[in-house]
């Protein structure tokens, strides 16, 4: 059957040179990317993606985002670099692609809500973003235009988490240990960003958003408890004289249901029972399909292969099948 891959990752060989030449202190962070042969050699990536008939991506360019090694003065060229060449690969491999996400400058919001409008007349089927803006968090009204620009321009938000070793467990510690930052820390900062934005009243100012969380909604489905009931008493929890400066919100109606207007994606590394617990608690109509490729030990078709064999372990009815894989995806990207 069919399927749209919406969240996956590749570097684009010439903007990776022009971002470590940008900053070179920062260089490692791409090197990684540039050693995935199926994330920067586009020959060896289509090798790939020929094995899997009926399958097509619509690639984002892999972190670092721009504004994590560019100031506000740098990082709307550097983005837009990125857009260029990003929408060269796929244009120039159209069996393979649907388009593609376009990066935009988040610590300049005047030049985001620019490239955004341009990414829109560039054919972009989407705009990433990430979890925080180097610590800073991404609900706050200074940044109630990109998402506005977002919604004007039916381009759906695909949130990725961000951060690394430096974000210890502990505020007496200065790292994190194991990896936890990506274990854990990881989904709990989309966890966290998406509880942020919905309590700040995104949904009720931009009704019409599209808001694509990673990691099938990270730690929300287990939360659904939590989020539904220890959330009727709203408040309570908090000192008096701290509640309207800590619990103040916009979102009207019950948090269980302003959750749920959220989107969530497939990439769980091959967890059939993470991509149920998404679809029970998200419903079908907003679960996309995606594989996190090529991030996977294989370094190209593991991810793809087995987030596959997981849709087939579901069990889904044909329709449902079909929503998730490519149905959904269509709606919401217009592919």
């Amino acid at each position: 059957m069919k399927s749209i891959d919406v969240f996956c990752h590749l570097m684009p060989p010439e903007y990776a040179k022009i971002c470590m030449a940008e900053a070179p202190n920062k260089s490692h962070m791409f090197v990684r990317a540039l050693n995935v042969a199926s994330m920067s050699n586009m020959d060896a990536r289509n090798e790939v993606l020929k094995a899997f008939p009926g399958y097509k991506q619509i690639p984002n360019i892999v972190s670092p985002p721009v504004e994590t090694f560019a100031g506000p003065d740098k990082s709307p060229r550097l983005a837009a670099i990125g857009n260029n060449e990003i929408k060269k690969i796929v244009e120039a491999n159209p069996q393979f692609y649907e388009g593609f996400i376009a990066g935009i400058p988040f610590n300049n919001v005047k030049a985001s809500v620019e490239e955004i409008k341009r990414a829109k007349d560039m054919g972009a089927k989407g705009i990433q973003i990430y979890t925080h803006m180097n610590g800073e968090a991404i609900d706050t009204e200074k940044y109630w235009p990109i998402y506005e620009a977002c919604e004007k321009y039916d381009l759906p938000i695909l949130i990725h988490p961000v951060g690394g070793q430096m974000v210890p467990e502990f505020p007496k510690e200065d790292r994190s240990k194991y990896e936890l930052w990506f274990t854990i820390g990881w989904p709990y900062q989309t966890t966290i960003a998406m509880m942020r934005l919905a309590f700040s009243g995104i949904f009720e100012d931009f009704p019409n958003i599209k808001i694509i969380t990673h990691h099938v909604g990270a730690m929300i489905p287990m939360l659904e408890g939590r989020i539904e009931n220890g959330l009727k008493m709203y408040g309570s929890r908090t000192a008096p004289e701290l509640r309207d400066e800590l619990t103040k919100t916009k979102m009207k109606g019950a948090p269980i249901d302003t959750i749920r207007k959220f989107y969530a994606d497939t990439a769980s590394f091959g967890s059939t029972s993470a991509i149920r617990a998404g679809i029970d608690f998200f419903g079908r109509d907003h679960i996309v399909f995606a594989t996190d490729m090529p991030f996977d030990p294989e370094q190209g078709p593991g991810y793809i292969d087995r987030t596959l064999k997981c849709i087939d372990n579901l069990g889904l009815n044909e329709d449902d099948k079909a929503a998730i894989l490519h149905g959904n995806a269509q709606r919401l990207f217009h592919v």
